[in-house]
């Protein structure tokens, strides 16, 4: 196993198509399907990276990134920002919240596997 990822998204056909890639990149991944269970899991599972749809219902991804980021047990773990707002003030958005980066949805298995890697590198 590469590493842990927590997987925060809620549509069924993207947590498939996306845990079928982080599976085949060696990834243990564990999935979430709203805010509050990602804020819960990312404590409890301690990942290397969650990848976060910013579009969910309930609470947003981004109040889900600023509770991450407010724990000092999930704090630095890096936070990829997944999202169909592709926008060039969105992506500033994200990060400005405290995404370590972010890919626009459609992506590709070679776009999600190079930010995976960079984020885990340390390359943010």
């Amino acid at each position: 196993m590469k590493g842990k990822i927590l997987l925060v998204e809620d549509a069924p056909l993207a947590v498939a198509a996306v845990k079928k890639e982080l599976d085949f990149l060696g990834y243990d991944c564990l999935v979430a399907q709203d805010c509050a269970e990602a804020v819960e899991k990312a404590s409890e599972f301690l990942p290397d990276l969650i990848v976060m749809d910013i579009s969910l219902p309930g609470m947003r991804g981004l109040e889900a990134v600023s509770q991450i980021r407010k724990n000092p047990q999930t704090q630095a773990i890096p936070i990829l920002a997944a999202t169909a707002r592709t926008m060039p003030r969105h992506r500033e958005i994200c990060l400005q919240a405290g995404c370590d980066a972010y890919i626009a949805k459609p992506f590709s298995h070679r776009e999600l596997s190079a930010c995976i890697r960079k984020l885990l590198k340390g390359d943010r």
